[in-house]
């Protein structure tokens, strides 16, 4: 049997009449890889400091195992940027300068990045350094909420493998599916003032809860039936005095008749974004275009011509240039030489990702959006964005003086799709969003008939909206001919094998281009690093399914011992659907040892592979 790590019992808590939780809990095992999904706002970052002990809970108990070993993802900066990095590590942890550097490793941080002073690295190797400062506490749970935000795609794919092999247990909070998908074995939903632990991976407890929403759907329905019948014969009979007493009878029933509550899934999110004319030809062209600021310039020689409708996703390492890129398009920033001209008579709206400042204190959220919608836009336009971005009803009446830094993005973001700009540029605007509206934001805007140029490092958003990719890096900004899968597949590839230095490096990992622009990936060979990468994750899918199916086979066979335990003891114990259970358990232990035997088998022979 696992061991309980972390138990969270009847757990309460408020922040003025906002009800957080409300006898919420839940036990956490050794080795459970749990993500975290749930609607902003719904308590999934106050779980997690709760946990830490950066929050106390109003009520509720919290059950901590002795061999808890508890770490957490920093939010503050704990290290002085004037610190080398090795420096830090040492410090901060207390580990030998080996040690630091073997786990330090695991990130990138190698040679020279290892003895630079931290204000020299740029955000996403500074997150890099706080992992490995994490990790070096030796920890058995990891707490880790939107560890995804703000990082780069290359240290979001290392974190990513780190995490596929750690032996260790999780909570990960995070709106990027892919991630949680790759990573997460369990779901743990946080909504209306509970919290869900579902054995499974996310999209299987999506589907499960949608099945469960169509039984209660199916339910209410024939409560609603009978009620109706009891209430015709109430009506009919309620002055007989013969029929009275019968009459009452009906009424307790009806009151004794609840239906059951249907929350709102997560899947129900729908964003409609107001159309613009899309007039078809050039929407940007940039001319040996050089950018960045008055002591540096971060790229030159940018030469490209986007088509209007194009939905461009522009991506690179943190610190390259992808956010100067799109503040120069926007005019935040001045041109250091070249040019760069939109299409005529273009309505340009950018979205930046401290845009949260421009929401004015004294100024509700329906007036600010009414403000910046374009003429035209109804008021029920306004409020059903509103709704989508989850300021339902009276939330509009909010003042920007109370909202969060989260809710002020999002109102931001809101009011620039009200905008009917021919170009959006977006600068990471998933970061302040749950799943299913990153999603549905991802669905509205690839139906978007403008042009589009955004930011992001959220996989499944960058997937559902792109149709072209920039790449920005070392010193260039330039059209990248494949898909954006091929971008993250190559990208993986060299990472892991910079990671792996032991396994031999693919010579055949080349790209050869298409004439129409996409990226073919010869399928003839497959590198022995690639048949390895694939058998370490057959043998990590067959590890749980074993730990399944042992958990499974533990459960039949202690059901099976107590009852037949108390059919010799308690005779009158037995009945025809116990005894029917026991032939079910026989029959049900049967197969489960089979199918252990089976992946026991199997996994046997990947070990020998590998």
């Amino acid at each position: 049997m696992a061991k309980v790590l972390l138990q969270l019992n009847n757990i309460h808590k408020s922040y003025g009449a906002h009800v957080i939780f409300d006898g919420a809990g839940a036990a956490f095992l050794e080795n459970q890889k749990i993500g975290v999904i749930g609607r902003n706002g719904a308590g999934k970052s106050t779980l997690c400091k709760i946990i830490t002990g950066h929050e106390e809970a109003d009520a509720g108990t919290i059950s901590k195992s002795q061999d808890l070993r508890l770490s957490y993802l920093e939010q503050h900066d704990p290290y002085d940027v004037e610190e080398t990095v090795i420096g830090f590590l040492m410090r901060y942890t207390g580990k030998e300068e080996w040690r630091c550097g073997e786990v330090a490793g695991r990130f990138q941080l190698k040679g020279a990045t290892l003895t630079a002073r931290i204000e020299e690295l740029s955000g996403g190797y500074r997150t890099r350094v706080k992992l490995t400062s994490m990790l070096l506490a030796d920890p058995n749970f990891l707490i880790l909420d939107e560890p995804t935000n703000y990082l780069d795609l290359k240290t979001l794919i290392l974190l990513e493998d780190f995490l596929q092999d750690y032996n260790g247990a999780f909570l990960i909070v995070s709106h990027d599916r892919e991630f949680l998908k790759k990573t997460c074995e369990d779901t743990l939903e946080v909504e209306n003032g509970d919290m869900t632990l579902y054995p499974g991976p996310v999209e299987e407890y999506l589907i499960f809860k949608e099945e469960q929403k169509a039984q209660a759907i199916s339910m209410n329905r024939n409560i609603e039936a009978k009620k109706k019948q009891l209430q015709i014969f109430v009506d009919r009979f309620r002055a007989k005095a013969s029929k009275a007493s019968q009459a009452r009878s009906k009424m307790k029933q009806i009151e004794k008749l609840k239906t059951i509550e249907v929350g709102h899934p997560l899947s129900n999110v729908h964003i409609k974004i107001p159309a613009v004319e899309n007039r078809g030809g050039i929407a940007l062209r940039c001319d040996n275009l050089s950018i960045g600021y008055p002591e540096k310039t971060v790229a030159k020689k940018i030469t490209l011509e986007v088509d209007q409708g194009s939905r461009v996703a522009v991506l690179g390492d943190n610190g390259q240039g992808k956010t100067t890129f799109l503040r120069t398009l926007a005019e935040d920033l001045t041109v250091k030489g070249g040019s760069f001209r939109w299409g005529h008579n273009l309505k340009v709206a950018y979205y930046a990702q401290h845009i949260s400042l421009a929401v004015h204190p004294g100024q509700d959220i329906y007036t600010y959006l009414y403000d910046k919608a374009a003429p035209g836009v109804t008021r029920q336009e306004i409020m059903n964005l509103a709704g989508s971005f989850l300021f339902k009803g009276d939330d509009v009446k909010k003042l920007g003086g109370v909202l969060s830094g989260g809710e002020k993005a999002r109102v931001c973001l809101a009011g620039l799709l009200l905008s009917k700009s021919q170009v959006i540029l977006l600068d990471e605007p998933t970061n302040h969003l749950d799943f299913e509206t990153v999603e549905a934001l991802g669905r509205a805007l690839k139906s978007f008939s403008g042009t589009l140029f955004f930011v992001s490092h959220d996989r499944t958003f960058v997937n559902l909206v792109a149709n072209q990719i920039i790449e920005v890096n070392n010193g260039s900004v330039l059209r990248y001919p494949g898909t954006y899968e091929d971008y993250v597949y190559h990208l993986a590839n060299r990472l892991h094998h910079e990671v792996h230095p032991e396994l031999p490096e693919d010579p055949e990992e080349t790209v050869e281009l298409e004439k129409n622009g996409q990226a073919a990936v010869s399928e003839a060979k497959v590198s022995d690093y690639e048949k390895r990468k694939e058998l370490q994750a057959e043998r990590r899918k067959l590890s749980g399914q074993l730990k399944k199916a042992e958990k499974l086979l533990d459960e039949y066979k202690d059901e099976k011992e107590i009852t037949e335990k108390d059919f010799s003891e308690v005779p009158d114990s037995w009945s025809p659907l116990r005894g029917k259970r026991l032939a079910f358990l026989i029959e049900a232990i049967e197969k489960a040892e089979k199918n252990w035997l089976e992946l026991s088998e199997k996994l046997d022979a990947i070990d020998k592979s590998l």
